[in-house]
């Protein structure tokens, strides 16, 4: 202020005493008058020149040093020894505050030279005259004020001043500006334009008889073209004009007119409106993440220009022609610039990148919406606000919603608001919003339910709208399961979250219910919470629901049924030699000393493998024909933010060696076998939505035979240990055990729920170890066909058992948020713990501890006595299992952020890769023998991408993307990797090549 000469200052009434200390010591002042709520005070300066001097001379060294360092690397800054000075005599011309809407507020001093190329160049650009009537739509705090005020002066046209308390009233300004004063220059951001309502705009602001000739929108996204001929009435001949700009370099950088023919067209157009061209002595750049001028592609605004410069916050000086990052994203297609977004409006939803611009623009399009916005509250929830034309119906725009945003973009909440609240600058009030939402949450949670009744009618509402069936007007059938009604694990928490909320409490156990039992079990497992006098309701055929199984439902409570612990397999002779491969990096070898017996098989692939001290070292063993070893770790890809990566040579890449049709969806992992005496005959076993189990020979992609199964597989299958029998589970309730040659039905166990869990085998005993929805862990002898025992787990079992030899325990997980410890052999429960949250995750133990991802982002760790040594957070659900490496000294695996990730044992990050999509599956860490480049890691994001990361430093080497969502983990043998993928097919492919990047 002192350098500005500052001699008059206004200050509102309530920040007088804020005022007067923060200034005291610098100046004396006297007051001259009050006026409403603001008090001018005249200002006269202390001596503080010589401390404002000394101060001015450090900050002008070192931002000089700065300005050094920072423009003698960048061959894209435009170099210039000149630099402005802002303690020049008449440098500037007005000081403001940047408003905060888009970062931190900055101060920002404008000289005269920046500011007039603004006000000469829209001059010409809009022809004014001295008949022209401007509107000063924007506050004196807000720079294109400045230059509304002095395009008119220059130009001897007339500057139109209303009173704030008629701009609050949008018919009221509408006629004052349009009727009684004829304004023809509007400059306003389309907040601002859209507080008129689409009526008023189309027969007043843009009508055919209008005295508007042109309307300048800027400072926030422009309006969609289907949204601006919408607001257009019939021979409207406005010149419509997109400028835009920031008040770091004050005010406007581009500017693009709409042509006529666009604004005409009939034709719907989501065609996005390019930003383009830039005004007088204006430089426009967009950047790469590296910082590299770009001409196609996605990058950031840079906006600067000789004269086009400004002072900001403590800045003494700065290099003529200096260039400043925006915040804003970019697409530079054609020559042309298309605007994204703000880079603070590029949020993380459900694992994707969602800029909520574009779920706003979406909105907005739709024919019974006034205006809207949006807002992230509290990082954790996406807030649609609504201004609607007529009463509308939340579950028709939600329905509307999903036709043209998708799933991830979908809003939480939708509220329901008279108008928009805006900032003094014309902008939406995003905390003004968010104070609205907060309001209305408060709101929510005096209102108690009434009673079972209004229970019952509000789930059927949650359920119809969460899974899409808002339009039908029947009543949810009361037998009616969330999965088979399009439900999905996704889904299944948001119900369970809108239950609690509604409910105003957490109900335990309520996951698996929604995952495994129909909307009348589920309404009445919450009764019994939230109103636990009242009386159950059942449906015709809940009493007589089916039983899947023939056993004695007596619960064990940890009692065996049969007590015999070690089961000796009655026929030797049929031992099949082989190695088996499955998701996690699990390499199984059995039954080798038979054949070492008959001199068929070295005694390198000997079963005395098996007698180590944990199971978790037999699966981790890779086969020589995965062995190499890395002589040089310096060649790596470099990652950028987005996930890209840079080839500096040869890469590894992946080519479809085959494919195979299967009929519907492929979630399920691959199963490889490699028989020991000839491994040219290799199969994979593989299921799917069809309902089909397949055999599939690995190297040629025949199918050896198929079976038909009573409902459809997501469960991985299992070999048995004398590799004769496949076994796999099925939505209908059973475990089926195949001959593993000809896919013959062997054996049917009922369980009394859908069986997504994929079985274990113990290599020592044979039995095979199971979960069911029906809540149950289970262990099968196959070759007695008899349940040695079961267990009730306390929640759904969605996830597969894992077993360890030292300690001998079976961990299984569950959609209660157990984890439980179980003495294989007799079924008794050793320990559990409760991680709070659902557990899709399998468990994987190593030799000292056993690790877990949760829903609830952590992945956690235990030693094998049941206590939690650490957990590592990340931001997003973990569905993903850990997969451990070879030495056992690192685990990893995927989030719903998009991210890999590595950690130690320890719990400490190693490193974090980000793809494009949520990482479901399990990691698979493999040698690969060509290339000489050590261990690697395959992972699958759902957008249905591979990628090959360095297991060591999580640096890519390939990726590829199969043509469809993947939800199956990737399995590797020797150079082929096989997984399943949701276009129906599974897939296996070629690692093709070395690595040098």
């Amino acid at each position: 202020m002192k350098k500005c000469n500052l001699s008059y200052i206004l200050v509102e009434k309530q920040q007088i005493h804020k005022f007067k200390s923060s200034y005291e010591v610098l100046l004396n002042y006297d007051t001259l008058k009050e006026h409403n709520d603001l008090v001018l005070f005249r200002l006269h300066w202390k001596n503080v020149e010589g401390s404002l001097m000394l101060n001015d001379r450090k900050q002008k060294y070192e931002k000089e040093k700065t300005a050094d360092n920072t423009n003698s690397g960048n061959s894209n800054e435009e170099k210039s020894d000149e630099h402005l000075d802002v303690r020049l005599n008449h440098c500037l011309a007005y000081v403001l505050h940047t408003s905060g809407t888009t970062g931190i507020p900055k101060i920002v001093r404008v000289p005269h030279a920046c500011i007039v190329l603004n006000i000469q160049h829209f001059r010409v650009l809009f022809e004014i005259t001295q008949e022209d009537v401007l509107f000063l739509a924007s506050p004196l705090t807000f720079d294109p004020s400045v230059v509304e005020i002095f395009v008119a002066l220059s130009s001897g046209a007339c500057l139109l001043i209303v009173p704030t308390s008629v701009k609050v009233l949008p018919s009221k300004l509408a006629a004052v500006l349009f009727s009684h004063h004829r304004v023809t220059i509007l400059q306003a951001t389309p907040t601002l334009l859209r507080r008129f309502g689409s009526q008023l705009i189309k027969s007043t602001v843009l009508s055919a008889g209008t005295s508007l000739r042109v309307l300048a929108l800027g400072g926030e996204a422009f309006p969609s073209l289907t949204v601006l001929k919408s607001w257009r009435g019939i021979d409207n001949k406005t010149q419509i004009f997109n400028v835009y700009g920031i008040t770091e370099v004050s005010s406007w950088a581009t500017f693009y007119r709409i042509p006529e023919e666009f604004l005409n067209s009939t034709l719907k157009s989501e065609l996005p409106v390019p930003l383009g061209f830039p005004l007088l002595g204006t430089v426009v750049e967009v950047r790469d993440t590296n910082g590299f001028t770009i001409q196609e592609g996605r990058g950031q605004v840079f906006l600067g220009g000789r004269n086009r410069v400004c002072f900001l916050d403590d800045e003494m000086t700065v290099p003529l022609g200096m260039m400043r990052a925006t915040g804003d994203l970019v697409m530079v297609k054609d020559g042309e610039i298309f605007f994204l977004g703000r880079k603070d409006s590029q949020i993380k939803r459900h694992g994707k990148r969602l800029n909520i611009e574009l779920v706003q623009q979406v909105a907005e399009g739709l024919q019974q919406v006034e205006s809207c916005a949006v807002t992230w509250y509290n990082q954790e929830k996406l807030i649609l606000f609504l201004v609607s034309k007529n009463d509308l119906v939340k579950e028709y725009i939600f329905k509307e919603l999903q036709k043209h945003l998708p799933s991830h973009a979908i809003p939480d909440e939708l509220l329901l608001i008279d108008s928009l609240p805006f900032t003094s600058h014309g902008k939406i009030d995003v905390s003004e919003l968010n104070k609205i939402y907060l309001n209305y949450l408060n709101l929510k949670s005096e209102c108690k339910l009434n009673g079972k009744e209004e229970l019952w009618g509000k789930l059927q509402y949650l359920w119809k709208s969460i899974l899409n069936l808002s339009e039908d007007p029947l009543k949810v059938p009361d037998e009616s399961l969330f999965l088979n009604s399009g439900g999905d694990s996704l889904k299944s928490i948001r119900l369970l979250n809108e239950i609690e909320k509604l409910v105003g409490t957490s109900v335990p156990g309520l996951l698996e219910i929604i995952l495994s039992s129909s909307i009348l079990e589920i309404y009445n497992h919450v009764l019994q919470t939230v109103f636990p006098d009242e009386d159950l309701v059942f449906s015709k055929n809940y009493a007589t629901k089916r039983k899947f199984s023939d056993i004695n439902q007596e619960e064990t409570s940890g009692r065996s049924l049969h007590q015999k612990s070690v089961m000796t397999l009655s026929c030797d002779s049929e031992l099949t030699a082989f190695t088996a491969v499955s998701r996690g990096s699990q390499i199984l070898s059995l039954n080798t000393k038979f054949l070492t017996k008959l001199g068929l098989c070295s005694s390198a692939h000997s079963s005395e493998l098996i007698s180590q001290t944990n199971i978790q070292n037999v699966k981790s063993l890779n086969p020589s024909a995965l062995t190499g070893k890395s002589n040089d770790p310096s060649h790596v890809a470099e990652v950028s933010e987005e996930g890209t990566y840079v080839i500096a040579a040869k890469k590894m890449e992946l080519h479809v060696r085959w494919r195979s049709d299967t009929g519907k969806c492929v979630d399920a992992s691959p199963l490889v076998v490699i028989p020991a005496v000839d491994k040219s005959s290799a199969t994979v076993y593989i299921g799917s939505h069809s309902h089909r189990m397949m055999a599939v020979d690995l190297h040629s992609g025949k199918v050896k035979w198929e079976q038909i199964l009573g409902d459809r597989i997501e469960s991985s299958a299992c070999v048995s240990k004398c590799g004769n029998f496949i076994v796999v589970g099925c939505y209908n309730g059973l475990v089926y055990v195949l001959r593993s040659n000809s896919g013959e039905k062997y054996w049917m166990f009922p369980t009394e729920g859908a069986v997504k869990s994929s079985a274990t085998v113990d290599p020592t005993t044979g039995l095979l170890y199971i979960g069911s929805h029906d809540q149950h862990a289970y262990a099968l002898d196959i070759y007695k066909k008899k349940c040695v025992w079961k267990l009730k787990c306390g929640g759904t079992v969605f996830s597969s058992p894992c077993l360890s030899l030292i300690p001998q325990h079976l961990y299984v997980a569950t959609l209660g948020g157990h984890l439980l410890a179980i003495n294989p052999a007799t079924g008794n429960r050793v320990w559990k713990h409760s991680c709070g949250k659902p557990l899709f995750s399998s468990p994987r133990c190593c030799l000292q501890y056993v690790c877990i991802g949760c829903v609830d982002g952590n992945l956690l760790c235990f030693t094998h006595f049941g206590e939690q040594v650490w957990q590592f957070s990340t931001s997003e659900p973990i569905f993903s299992s850990p997969c451990a490496s070879a030495s056992e000294q690192e685990i990893f695996f995927g989030s719903h952020d998009c991210f890999i990730y590595c950690c130690n044992m320890k719990g400490h990050l190693q490193w974090k890769f980000e793809t494009t999509s949520r990482v479901y599956a399990t990691p698979f860490a493999f040698r690969y023998q060509e290339g000489n480049n050590g261990m690697l890691l395959a992972a699958a994001s759902t957008d249905g991408k591979l990628w090959i990361l360095e297991s060591k430093s999580g640096r890519l080497q390939s990726v590829y993307e199969l043509p469809g969502e993947v939800f199956s983990s990737p399995v590797i043998w020797e150079s082929m990797l096989l997984i399943g993928c949701r276009n129906n097919y599974v897939y296996c492919l070629d690692l093709l090549g070395g690595y040098q990047i």
